[in-house]
Order: structure tokens, then C-alpha cells, then sequence
């Protein structure tokens, strides 16, 4: 009768024990992170003095954690590439949004026609009064788009700093989990687990990362892929930051136990801030050097020319990029029209004016840079289409095995209610039969 009371209570706590873990499933379906539990029950045997073994009940075993290794690394590694995709989209559509927005083009065009009202009338006050004033406007619109340029620079920068502090704190956090797992003697718990592949997934959307596990679970992490340098190995950490290398590109590296190295970042927002920061210094690389071939190619006709007054003409713009344009001219008299000697009336200068037009081929340099970075658009959104489509197909294919199923979950509970209820009318009979075996007695 014993035994019976035995195997009852080993029911009920065995039974318990399952109910809870498939209460955690079920509560924590929706939880990022989170991977299914699976109760292991194991039948309890006992030996009997002539040596035969004979049911004692149930327990329960170790908890299983539906994890799969490979489904979760294709996770990390296709949500750093699409990571990296996205991080540069944001920087490619700010320089298209300032390439737009600073209406260049058509300031280009306007001082340019402009000063075709100059030709048609030299001597007149009213087209020189236009022209100077459209040559101010450009300026201000080269200044403005420089330093919007500027300011994107240092935005990205803002940002690389704060995903290298993210990392950071991501891998100091890995690290304590690391030593929580080794301080659980080989029997780490699942949430502690799920600790450990969160804060995984999360570096990897910064960096691509290379991950190894040893046998009681603690990970190792690389920083840019296999040969890249330990960024996490036990319970140590490494503190990451922002710099740049001697072409004066972007970059990031990590310092651990004292040793400096540079991260070769191919995946993860990290990458992506180093091709925005590339991208943005591309850009204004290009407009810098339109703002000053314009500046030098006006100034020299200029140059050429002589005033309203007879005077060789003076430089309409200063300026060493597009930043620093502005008008150097202070009255439209100071405009060069006539060619030395023609007096007030004179335009040939003018027809110099029309031809660097031409010849320097501002605006269709400057409609090649937007339609560059269009392009570029273009082809990231299509690599973005097809990365969400494998990083969400690896997505399915790890939850398939780890995810909560709420169908499978709801027929566990009610499998494993009715077995407790099973074991406690076990436990109950066995009593009502003792106290009935007492009575007779």
C-alpha cells in the first residue's frame, strides 16, 4: 500500500512540475527570446531483494529547450546582412532628402539664365540687380547643402557611437550571463539560455559576430566573422568604440584585456553606419569639388571681363568648398560683362559666361550625383526585398522548432491535468483503502 502511496505522490509532483512548464510555454508564447520547453518524464523503477526491478512512479526530468544551433546562427547571421542593408538605406535616403531639398539645380539654372538678361542689356541696372541677386540665392544654396552634408557626417557618427555603446553593454551582459552558466555546474536553467541567444541575436543585428559554445554552454563571440577579434570568452568583455583610419574613413575597434583591434565589420548596423559614412563623404566629395570648379571657372570670367565701369572684374564668389560659398560681389555694376575695352555697352563676356556652361558641365554633374544615389536606392531596396525574405524564412524555420505552439500546448495542459488528477485519486484511494484496512482492524 505503500508503493501505491508512492507512486501517486510521485505523479502529482512529476505532473506539477509539468503543468508549470507548460503554463511558462503558453504565457510566454509572445515573448522575444523565449524557447519552448519540453517536461521530460522518466518512469521510476525499484530493485526488489531478489533483485528484479519493479514501478515506482514517475519524475521528472530535466527540462528540454527546443533550441536548434544552426536555424538560430542562419537567424543571426541573415539578420545582420539585412541589419547592415537597412543602416545604409536610412543614410542614402537622408543625402537624396539633401540633394532635394537644396533645389541646386534650379538655382543653377536660374543664375545662368540670369545672366543672359545681362547679355540682352549690359548697360541696364535692373538685369545686372537680377543676376546678382540669383548668385547670392545660389550660393546660399550651395552653403546649405554643404553644410546639411555636414551635419549628416556627424550624425552617422553619432550614431556609430551609439551602437558601439550598445555593443558594449551587450557583451558585458553576455559575459555575466557566461559566468551565471558556469557557476550552474553543467545544468544551466532555460531561462538563463534564452538570456544567453537573446543578447546573441541582438549583438549580431550590430555586428556580424562568429559564435562558439563550449560544454557547459558559455559562449564565445568574434567580432566580424570567424577571424575577426574575441569580443566575449567567459566573463570577459570587451569595451568597443568608434575611430577613424588613416584615409579618414569610418571605423570601429575593441580593446580587451589591454589589446586594441580593429573590427572588420561586414554585417549589422555597425557596417551599415561605416557605408553611410562612406556614402555621405563620397557625396560631398563631389559637391565640394562642383562648388569650386563653379567658383573658379565664373571667377575667371570675371577676371576676363571688364565692369560697368571699365574696371577688370572681381571675383563674384569666395569659397574653398560648398560649405564656405558665398557672394564676393557686392553690386551688380561689378559685373564683368563687356571683354576689355568695349566699353559699358559691350557683352562679349557674357558669351564666355554661357560657354563654361557648357564646358564645365555643372548641372549635369550635379543631376549625375542625385541620380547616382537614386540608383543606389534602387538596388539597396531590392537587396533589402530579398534579405527580409531570408531572414524571415530563417525566422520561421528556427520558431518551427522553438517557437510556442498554442494548439500543442493547450492538449499538453489538459494531458497533463488529467495524469495529475489521475495521480491524486491514486493517492486518495490508497488512503481510503488504508483507513479501511485500519477500520477492520
Amino acid at each position: 500500500m505503500s508503493d501505491l502511496l508512492g507512486i501517486g505522490a510521485s505523479g502529482v509532483r512529476a505532473y506539477q512540475g509539468a503543468l508549470a512548464t507548460t503554463s511558462d510555454n503558453i504565457a510566454n508564447a509572445g515573448t522575444p527570446g523565449y524557447v519552448r520547453r519540453t517536461p521530460v518524464l522518466r518512469e521510476i523503477a525499484a530493485v526488489t531483494p531478489n533483485g528484479a526491478l519493479t514501478p515506482a512512479g514517475v519524475t521528472l526530468g530535466l527540462v528540454d529547450r527546443a533550441a536548434d544551433a544552426f536555424r538560430s546562427n542562419a537567424v543571426r547571421t541573415s539578420g545582420s546582412d539585412l541589419a547592415r542593408s537597412e543602416t545604409g538605406m536610412v543614410w542614402l535616403d537622408r543625402i537624396e532628402q539633401v540633394l532635394g531639398n537644396s533645389a541646386l539645380d534650379d538655382r543653377l539654372a536660374t543664375f545662368f539664365n540670369a545672366a543672359q538678361g545681362v547679355a540682352a542689356d549690359p548697360g541696364a541696372s535692373a538685369p545686372r540687380a537680377v543676376m546678382l541677386e540669383h548668385a547670392d540665392a545660389l550660393a546660399t544654396a550651395f552653403r546649405a547643402t554643404g553644410a546639411s552634408l555636414d551635419q549628416a557626417t556627424a550624425d552617422v557618427e553619432a550614431q556609430a557611437r551609439s551602437a558601439a555603446s550598445d555593443l558594449s553593454g551587450a557583451a558585458q551582459a553576455l559575459a555575466k550571463v557566461n559566468s551565471a552558466i558556469g557557476r550552474s555546474g553543467g545544468a544551466p536553467s532555460p531561462s538563463l539560455l534564452d538570456e544567453r541567444d537573446r543578447l546573441l541575436e541582438s549583438m549580431s543585428a550590430l555586428v556580424d559576430v562568429s559564435v562558439s559554445f563550449d560544454s557547459a554552454g558559455r559562449a564565445t563571440v568574434k567580432a566580424g566573422a570567424a577571424g575577426g577579434p574575441v569580443m566575449v570568452s567567459g566573463d570577459q568583455a570587451a569595451s568597443i568604440g568608434v575611430s577613424r583610419n588613416g584615409q579618414g574613413a569610418l571605423q570601429f575597434h575593441l580593446v580587451m584585456n589591454g589589446e586594441a583591434a580593429v573590427i572588420p565589420a561586414q554585417g549589422g548596423a555597425m557596417a551599415g553606419a561605416i557605408d553611410g559614412a562612406q556614402r555621405i563623404a563620397d557625396a560631398k566629395g563631389a559637391l565640394d569639388q562642383l562648388a569650386v570648379d563653379f567658383v573658379d571657372a565664373v571667377n575667371a570670367v570675371q577676371a576676363g571681363g571688364e565692369d560697368l565701369s571699365g574696371n577688370p572684374g572681381a571675383p563674384m564668389f569666395a569659397g574653398v568648398d560648398a560649405a564656405s560659398m558665398t557672394l564676393a560681389l557686392t553690386s551688380g555694376a561689378g559685373i564683368a560683362a563687356a571683354t576689355p575695352g568695349s566699353g559699358p555697352k559691350g557683352n562679349g563676356n557674357m558669351g564666355m559666361l554661357a560657354a563654361i556652361r557648357t564646358s564645365g558641365d555643372f548641372e549635369t554633374r550635379l543631376t549625375t550625383l542625385q541620380s547616382v544615389n537614386g540608383a543606389a536606392i534602387a538596388a539597396r531596396q531590392t537587396v533589402i526585398g530579398a534579405q527580409t525574405a531570408i531572414h524571415d524564412g530563417n525566422m520561421a524555420a528556427r520558431d518551427s522548432v522553438s517557437g510556442v505552439n498554442l494548439d500543442e500546448e493547450a492538449v499538453n495542459l489538459l494531458r497533463f491535468q488529467q495524469a495529475y488528477q489521475a495521480s491524486a485519486r491514486v493517492i486518495q484511494v490508497a488512503r481510503e483503502t488504508l483507513d479501511s484496512i485500519f477500520q477492520i482492524r
